[in-house]
């Protein structure tokens, strides 16, 4: 006699059979049977995302591949590296001499081939920082690869007081390159290293951008010293400010103190220098988009963005030369790198947002939250608009200072979008072509 155990055991074996067998379709025929992991578990790798820098696409060769770090300074570079053949890990201090690097990694490969490794790939690295970018560019023109890495992407010991030196950052920059190197995602991530002509690109944007802070100081500068004598209405920027400068008055009706005036009338010339100098900057620019050709991308990308009322050149100009013109991977990746994502905080039933991640540019932040506002203004019936108004009905400002930094997100894809395959944002209006 069977027992309840051995009934059970049947009854569920009779159950499995049952889901494996065919079932049967409308037409007739066997249906295909597909496991439910077969579904959630995609066979093989997963496919290598474009313009993925958080990891290599080249297989590593331990045995053939040179891996040099450098630790950059003003006085001196601490060069590391991993020689196939040698046990010891070298570490070598040079001047601040891209000849005498390369003597070194070149004597290193020699090192390597006479103890029996043949190099066929030099791999070196290091921090993005003052340096900037030109020593990849030479090294690369000299048949080395050459990596910056983001320095924020390298992860460090949380002690209060934890040793740094450049010795103990040369090992940190190794482990993190290694694994980059070997495919691992999550170690480090690289900066794309632009050209000179890209690099050029930015600076009449960068330079008009350093000129009008100078001009405010300049403006606040002469307003305050105007207010410490009581005069207030005063426009220092204005049309036929230097004539009236000459006729101004203390509360008490006396003039302005002799030393007084004179600063006012350095600060006046200075600010008309100032000015000067950025209406150089914007003509220049403007004769340079007249005058490129049609099949330049840049600048077709910067008359495409100045079409949307409420885009200037100067935005549009910042927008394609910072951002809109690298080959980024998708609309995650245009929104991370302005810094324009959440900062979450997750741990045990703790949730919370901490708001902006701000590890992108900030340059491209800021123009993009003025953007957003001018955007409400000269946007009224766009969608994106529409979409702002729905979400801010209750009128509270907290609740319209965050919303427009979602508004700066989604607005910048939406121009990305635009730029990059003509998908004109819903309901926004363009000037007509010129």
């Amino acid at each position: 006699m069977r027992s309840d155990r051995d009934r059970e055991a049947e009854e569920a074996g009779e159950r499995r059979l049952r889901r494996a067998a065919p079932v049967e379709e409308a037409m007739g025929q066997a249906a295909k049977a597909e496991h439910h992991r077969c579904r959630e578990q995609p066979m093989g790798c997963p496919m290598p995302q474009r313009n993925d820098l958080s990891r290599s696409l080249v297989p590593f060769q331990q045995d053939g591949t040179l891996v040099a770090v450098i630790e950059l300074s003003r006085s001196s570079w601490l060069v590391a590296g991993i020689v196939p053949g040698l046990e010891r890990h070298p570490l070598k201090k040079l001047a601040p001499d891209e000849d005498a690097l390369l003597r070194l990694l070149h004597r290193w490969r020699d090192e390597a081939a006479k103890a029996g490794c043949a190099i066929t790939r030099l791999a070196v690295a290091f921090e993005a920082g003052r340096d900037g970018f030109w020593l990849a560019r030479w090294l690369r023109a000299r048949e080395v690869e050459a990596h910056v890495i983001h320095p924020t992407s390298i992860a460090v010991s949380r002690e209060h007081r934890r040793a740094k030196t450049d010795r103990l950052d040369t090992g940190l920059l190794k482990r993190a390159f290694l694994g980059w190197l070997r495919g691992e995602p999550g170690h480090c991530s690289m900066a794309a290293v632009p050209t000179l002509e890209e690099e050029d690109a930015r600076r009449p944007n960068r330079e008009r951008e350093g000129l009008v802070g100078e001009r405010t100081r300049i403006v606040n500068r002469m307003r305050g010293c105007l207010a410490r004598l009581g005069i207030r209405g005063f426009g220092p920027a204005s049309r036929g400010a230097p004539d009236r400068l000459e006729a101004l008055c203390t509360p008490e009706g006396v003039a302005l103190p002799p030393n007084t005036l004179a600063e006012l009338r350095r600060d006046m010339a200075r600010l008309r220098f100032v000015s000067d100098q950025i209406a150089e900057i914007e003509a220049a620019r403007r004769e340079r988009l007249r005058q490129a050709p049609a099949e330049d991308r840049p600048h077709a990308m910067v008359r495409l963005l100045a079409r949307v009322i409420g885009v200037g050149v100067e935005t549009a100009d910042m927008l394609v030369h910072e951002v809109l013109r690298r080959d980024l991977r998708d609309r995650r990746a245009v929104a991370r790198y302005a810094g324009l994502t959440g900062s979450p905080e997750e741990s045990g039933a703790r949730r919370r947002e901490k708001g902006l991640a701000k590890a992108g540019s900030a340059r491209v932040r800021r123009g993009m939250v003025q953007l957003a506002w001018r955007f409400l203004r000269f946007q009224e019936g766009s969608g994106l608009a529409g979409w702002y108004r729905a979400r801010t009905a209750d009128a509270r400002a907290g609740t319209r200072k965050t919303m427009i930094v979602a508004l700066a997100r989604k607005l910048l894809i939406a121009l990305w979008r635009l730029v990059t395959t003509g998908e004109v944002p819903e309901g926004v209006v363009l000037r007509p072509a010129a």
